[in-house]
């Protein structure tokens, strides 16, 4: 029998109970409007009609880059394409409720450091006048929003167990919240600047915020913590298991926390070689808005793969050992395997599938072709978790769907050339 896409989803989840699903349904509801009234009364109630013109701006410009690390997720997802719904839900969970969390949070770091600052004034001595915001970023910036974001990754590795597979999976759901996250905050920091200066960093704050193709900032944090889990579910070591989440938090906090550092590293530099605090901005700047975007994403793109550097070496390794797990499963869990499961030209295909290339199904349109490949690659990945879990792969109802799908796609879609033979 052949399982719907609703009920694949669901398999092994505790949502495949009515009565779980109806309440996580009522939590992320609530959750939603909980954040988007915490974002508006804590921030956008405060905005001037100018200033809320501005990070409308702001957000369409940051919408419009944002669909270039969304296209690099898409082609990273090929082989076994998550539910779009998870999509949705990953990025929502990084628009809306994380920076609905981190936001409030935020501020009383801030309001309690601020109250620290002025009980101390020789700190201000040390950093300038952007001590508060030097002093906070390293701490709250790092704890609060990986936290946040990160329990977004947590649920969906939870609650989708047969949706989060391996490690690409991980980064994939990982990046779709730390992206989530920046569609947010980088219209924030363009009005921010707004309002600070009178001018408009539009150009600057996206370049900055999406440098290396939008995966230099909260994609690469969440993405790390993302990797963790899906090296624990697809280990078979007891104690990576563990281990492996712990430590992919660890780096995407290192990350964050080193970026953040910098500001408050640069103005202690300066105090400890001049004995002056950080000198204020000249009061006439060039706008960023109309400084070249394309330079300015350059220097910054170059800047943050330094800085980065460790952090994205990680990532591309891991990526690409997963893409090389990806192929054995797939080439050794349809070794076995039959028509119309799969035939022996489409296998020599599956052996011959490549790190950059999509294989295709001769004689099918595209849409059947991507069907098949897709249930093809779902039904490796399936038998291989059932295998691990030592259970009998003949008895698994998921296995059983993904085999009648195969079949029901091969009889409703006959190959091109025997559609135009039988005409």
């Amino acid at each position: 029998m052949s399982l719907t896409d609703t009920a694949r989803v669901l398999y092994d989840s505790p949502l495949s109970r009515p009565k779980n699903a109806i309440f996580a349904v009522i939590v992320l509801v609530v959750l939603l409007l909980t954040s988007t009234f915490s974002l508006f009364r804590v921030y956008f109630s405060t905005l001037s009609p100018t200033a809320v013109q501005v990070y409308i701006m702001g957000l369409l410009g940051t919408l419009l880059v944002t669909l270039c690390p969304l296209a690099i997720l898409w082609f990273l997802d090929r082989r076994e394409p998550e539910s779009r719904w998870l999509y949705v839900i990953a990025f929502l969970w990084g628009a809306l409720i994380a920076s609905g969390i981190a936001f409030p949070v935020n501020n009383v770091f801030f309001k309690s450091l601020g109250d620290f600052v002025v009980l101390h004034p020789d700190i201000k001595g040390v950093l300038g006048e952007d001590a508060v915001m030097l002093l906070t970023a390293p701490i709250a910036g790092p704890l609060v929003e990986e936290t946040a974001k990160g329990l977004g990754v947590l649920l969906l590795f939870w609650l989708f167990r047969s949706e989060f597979d391996n490690v690409r999976d991980g980064f994939i759901y990982g990046a779709l919240v730390g992206i989530g996250f920046n569609l947010q905050e980088t219209p924030f920091y363009i009005t921010k600047g707004f309002i600070s200066t009178g001018d408009i960093p539009l150009y600057y704050q996206i370049a900055d915020r999406l440098a290396i193709f939008g995966f230099a900032g909260h994609p690469l944090f969440t993405g790390l913590f993302g990797m963790g889990l899906g090296l624990a579910r697809q280990t078979t070591r007891r104690w990576l298991r563990y281990a492996a989440p712990v430590g992919g938090w660890l780096l995407g906090f290192s990350a964050h926390f080193l970026n953040n550092m910098i500001g408050l590293t640069i103005a202690l530099v300066i105090y400890f070689q001049t004995g002056k605090p950080v000198a204020d901005p000249p009061a006439t700047v060039t706008p960023a808005l109309v400084a070249p975007f394309l330079n300015q994403w350059v220097q910054e793109s170059a800047i943050r793969l330094v800085s980065y550097f460790p952090f994205f070496l990680i990532v591309g390794v891991m990526l690409w050992q997963s893409g090389i797990w990806e192929r054995h499963v797939i080439r050794e869990q349809l070794a076995d395997e039959q028509e119309p499961v799969i035939t022996p030209s489409e296998y020599e295909a599956v052996k011959g599938d490549r790190i950059f290339r999509t294989r295709r199904i001769p004689g099918y349109d595209r849409r059947i072709s991507t069907a098949i490949v897709r249930a093809q690659d779902e039904l490796a990945f399936r038998k291989w978790r059932v295998q691990q879990q030592g259970q009998d792969v003949n008895t698994d109802a998921l296995v059983g769907s993904w085999r009648a799908e195969l079949g029901r796609l091969r009889e409703t879609n006959q190959p091109i050339g025997a559609r135009v033979g039988t005409a």
